[in-house]
């Protein structure tokens, strides 16, 4: 079970969003007002809150951590590892009282989405890292993710995990290789295709469908995009629209095409040959979740150091191995390429975690949805979503 599949049965999906789809009062912190006494030096700690099942673990205890465990012997630095991250609104819903009231979060580092990180990003609640103590990062971040529209050479985050939005299909039920997302559309798939839900997870894809530029879409494109759907919502076309719960649709065979991420279809394939995953002609969006320091964190040198260690080419291969999403580290291919397990090797050569030349220059990451905008086109997206 992939880690977005887990999130969906637990009920992440369903996390309560009230406090960030209403808005948020201005709440700007300056950037002379972020940081606090770092302590790192003479208290050698940190707390780190990421997603379940985000990180590499031992076969025989899934308590322990190897990649963190190795960290901690080779600094010293002991790290508060929790898995308190289902949802992003619902984190942002538990930490956002303390940003906005400038106190401290409790938390050196966090996981969240990007388009979640923007908010964050935009109101001025997390800090810009020092360069200078991350190497690794400057040398071996994927030159696709160094730059998103929301955080322009990546000052503020830096990329966990990445992931591709695109279409998955069943090849053998459909009988025909899938290449746009206009062939979705297709009078045999009718009643057989899912979207995703989330506004923020779905309409990327649908506006390279339509040959948008996703880096600088505008309104018009949005609700050109919007009149579409709604067409197909009404003549029955989509089936429903869904979280993560088109795995099992596909699998099953209720479903023959529809929105799906990268890392899912890697764990869908494992069970069933027949399901493809495919970066459409028109382009896919390439998504990170990215790691932060919040305000006033209280070891944001010792942050910064983990960060930095997870960008070693040969650590990132053992992120990768084990979480089978787009490795934001190119390098880690070779490493994985050079082992003498088989199993590893192969993975070196899936472009669902390397994307190969040919799927990298039809993705883009999307420029996010302003605040201005948000209410707007939630409200229009959910209505046709059902939400």
């Amino acid at each position: 079970m992939s880690r977005r599949s887990l999130l969906r049965a637990i009920g992440g999906g369903a996390a309560v969003s009230t406090l960030a789809g209403c808005g948020v009062p201005a709440a700007y912190i300056g950037p002379g007002e972020r940081g606090a006494s770092d302590r790192s030096r003479q208290d050698k700690k940190l707390t780190f809150a990421n997603w379940p099942l985000y990180i590499d673990t031992d076969d025989k205890d899934k308590t322990k951590r190897p990649s963190l465990a190795a960290f901690e012997k080779r600094t010293g630095i002991d790290v508060r590892y929790t898995e308190e991250i289902n949802d992003n609104d619902e984190f942002f819903g538990k930490i956002s009282p303390s940003l906005m009231n400038h106190q401290e979060t409790g938390r050196d580092l966090i996981v969240i989405s990007d388009w979640m990180c923007a908010r964050f990003v935009r109101l001025g609640w997390v800090q810009e890292m020092d360069r200078a103590h991350q190497p690794h990062v400057t040398k071996y971040l994927d030159p696709l993710l160094r730059s998103p529209h929301f955080d322009p050479g990546r000052k503020f985050t830096v990329p966990w995990q990445s992931g591709i939005t695109g279409i998955a299909y069943n090849k053998r039920r459909v009988g025909r290789e899938i290449k746009h997302v206009s062939d979705l559309w297709a009078d045999d798939l009718k009643g057989r295709v899912t979207l995703l839900s989330g506004l923020d997870e779905a309409f990327a894809l649908l506006l390279q469908g339509d040959g948008v530029d996703v880096t600088k879409w505008t309104a018009d494109d949005f609700h050109r995009m919007c009149d579409k759907v709604e067409k197909m919502v009404n003549s029955h076309h989509i089936r429903r629209f869904t979280g993560n719960d088109y795995i099992k649709d596909l699998s099953s065979g209720d479903v023959l095409a529809c929105q799906a991420y990268s890392g899912d279809v890697i764990q869908l394939q494992a069970d069933d040959p027949d399901i493809e995953f495919i970066v459409p002609e028109e382009g896919g969006e390439l998504w990170a979740e990215s790691l932060m320091v919040p305000n006033l964190a209280r070891h944001k040198r010792n942050a910064e150091r983990l960060i930095d260690y997870y960008y070693e080419p040969e650590v990132a291969a053992e992120l990768a191995a084990w979480v089978n999403y787009v490795c934001p580290v190119p390098a880690a291919r070779d490493v994985l390429a050079s082992s003498k397990d088989k199993e590893r090797a192969e993975l070196a050569e899936d472009p669902l975690i390397f994307p190969d030349d040919t799927m990298r220059k039809r993705l883009a990451i999307a420029r996010d949805i302003t605040s201005k905008e948000r209410t707007e086109f939630a409200k229009r997206w959910n209505a046709l979503a059902g939400l």
